[in-house]
């Protein structure tokens, strides 16, 4: 008797009668039925998940911990696609259960990751599957870019607009905030700071429906072009379809600029304005502002108290070295907990700072504790390497492709002066971007006139071994890599010095970490495995 369990997928949530979500569970229990030596386990379901990228699919996650704990011994899934888009997920997925002997059938490709010819079949068909997502990605992103240029709005309410059927429409609650930001600001002089406190003491709500203003909402607003009728969109692009993670547009895409678009709320001539004393007064706050997430634990370290996240300061001890000390941002910014005059709630009682090498060393300590088989692992990307690097042996140019790229880098670069003038790009980025577009024409110059034809030779069985060496020293924590922790880890939530959650993506547990006190104080540097207690829960 064999336990089987069923996943399916459906990434819209539109009601097809073929595809849809429900259709899909009653027809494997049926099948699973009809076969006498089958056993029903569990059928695991993502609904309206995108099949590019596991990350979010809870289901899927929840079946890759239920497999290894031995629920079931088959996995049924209805075609590669419905399993997942990546092409190396689904080779690292269906690995990770073949070696644990658990297979993934594919029903209507007919593969069985369990038969000999099971993994080059499925390499086959998840290729395709990959290939059909990114020719979909390029098509859509190709017809939003047609519709932004005919003037539909991309995008959700803001503080002052409602946007509806692609167009904006002025909301009077709102746009009184708007005009009275830009009016303390450029009028009384005031700051971003002193304006979001004024706000929030006199209990104006933001875009959210809150009353915590903060001095980076006040800097957006007092940037955004919108509020004086202009449009530019792109101002985020999307540069790879798998992982959907979005990047500031710094002319690596066209922007979209369109004047006089809506009806403002402000004038040209007051917006103007504000970008003139902005400039004067508060590039260093922008500039921070803009660099939010430059260490890799931005954005992941939340306050256990009030759910603020935690931000990051340099601080120097006393032998003048600099160090990043973590705080709870509802903290530094308020104190402890209290009552406005306005009767908001401000403040966090959680008040530790945290060194970014103490958490660095807490997430290495949680690797080291990983019960994962560490040997398959390695196996896998050794083999994974093979197979890229014998397509990298030689490679020739495509003058035809490196062509396109040159007139698309043209093109480029003959906007950037039409962005300057218009004042969409500061001086500085104009220059940056200028000497980059500049530097890579050269480079695709030289390659269309016969130099660098042909990629230099390299010994690839040596760089396999140091990427090997790499990874495994970092799978046994025997080094730390940022990069590596700012991927692994999902988020770290702290209730105090003595009481830190660490969670890793794609694993149903958390570690609960103890850092001893002692290495709050400036003089100590060295290494903490020592001194701290890691235990491992499950996830609620």
């Amino acid at each position: 008797m064999l336990n089987v369990a069923a996943y399916c997928r459906v990434s819209t949530d539109k009601d097809d009668q073929a595809n849809s979500f429900e259709s899909q569970k009653r027809y494997f229990e049926e099948y699973i039925k009809r076969n006498p030596d089958w056993e029903l386990t569990e059928i695991y379901a993502d609904e309206g998940l995108t099949g590019t990228t596991t990350k979010k699919r809870k289901a899927f996650n929840k079946m890759i911990a239920d497999a290894h704990l031995g629920k079931f011994d088959r996995v049924l899934t209805k075609e590669v696609s419905r399993f997942a888009r990546n092409t190396v997920d689904t080779l690292q997925f269906t690995r990770e259960l073949k070696a644990i002997n658990i297979g993934v059938l594919f029903m209507l490709d007919n593969i069985d990751t369990l038969a000999p010819d099971g993994e080059l079949r499925l390499t086959i068909m998840a290729s395709l599957a990959q290939e059909e997502s990114r020719k979909t990605s390029e098509r859509v992103k190709w017809g939003q870019k047609r519709q932004m240029e005919k003037g539909v709005v991309f995008g959700r309410d803001m503080l002052g607009y409602d946007v509806h059927g692609g167009k904006m429409y002025i909301n009077e609650e709102g746009a009184e905030i708007v005009k009275l930001i830009f009016h303390k600001f450029v009028n009384e002089k005031k700051g971003t700071y002193t304006i979001s406190r004024e706000l929030r003491e006199a209990g104006y709500k933001t875009i959210t429906g809150n009353a915590m203003w903060t001095n980076t909402v006040i800097l957006k607003a007092l940037r955004n072009e919108k509020y004086c009728g202009d449009l530019i969109q792109r101002k985020t692009y999307t540069p790879d379809y798998l992982t959907h993670a979005k990047k500031y547009n710094h002319g690596e895409e066209d922007f979209v600029v369109l004047r006089n678009h809506h009806e403002p709320i402000i004038s040209r001539e007051l917006w103007e304005m504000a970008q003139e004393e902005l400039d004067k007064k508060a590039p260093s706050e922008e500039i921070k502002n803009k660099h939010s997430n430059r260490y890799p634990l931005s954005g992941k370290i939340v306050c256990g108290c009030c759910g603020h996240k935690f931000v990051a300061r340099s601080k120097k001890r006393k032998d003048g070295s600099v160090y990043k000390a973590w705080r709870c941002y509802n903290s530094a910014q308020h104190g402890t907990s209290k009552i406005d005059k306005a009767g908001n709630h401000i403040g966090c009682d959680v008040k530790s700072q945290i060194r970014d090498e103490d958490f660095m060393l807490a997430i290495q300590k949680v690797v080291e504790c990983l019960d994962v088989n560490r040997d398959t692992i390695l196996k896998g990307l050794t083999d994974v390497l093979k197979i890229v690097f014998s397509y990298e042996q030689k490679q020739t140019v495509d003058k035809t492709a490196v062509q396109n790229k040159l007139t698309n880098l043209r093109s480029k670069q003959e906007k950037l002066l039409d962005l300057y003038l218009s004042e969409d790009l500061s001086k500085e980025a104009y220059r940056e971007k200028k000497a980059l577009y500049e530097t890579e024409i050269s480079e695709l110059e030289s390659i269309l006139n016969g130099a660098n034809t042909e990629i230099a030779s390299y010994d690839y069985n040596q760089a396999i071994n140091d990427i090997t060496e790499y990874m495994t020293n970092l799978l046994y924590a025997r080094e730390r890599d940022e990069i590596f922790y700012k991927n692994l880890v999902e988020k770290i939530v702290v209730h105090s010095r003595e009481d830190i959650d660490v969670y890793l993506n794609l694993l149903p547990h958390k570690w609960k970490v103890v850092l001893n006190s002692v290495l709050s104080t400036d003089d100590l540097c060295g290494s903490i495995l020592s001194t701290m207690s890691v235990q491992k829960n499950w996830r609620i």
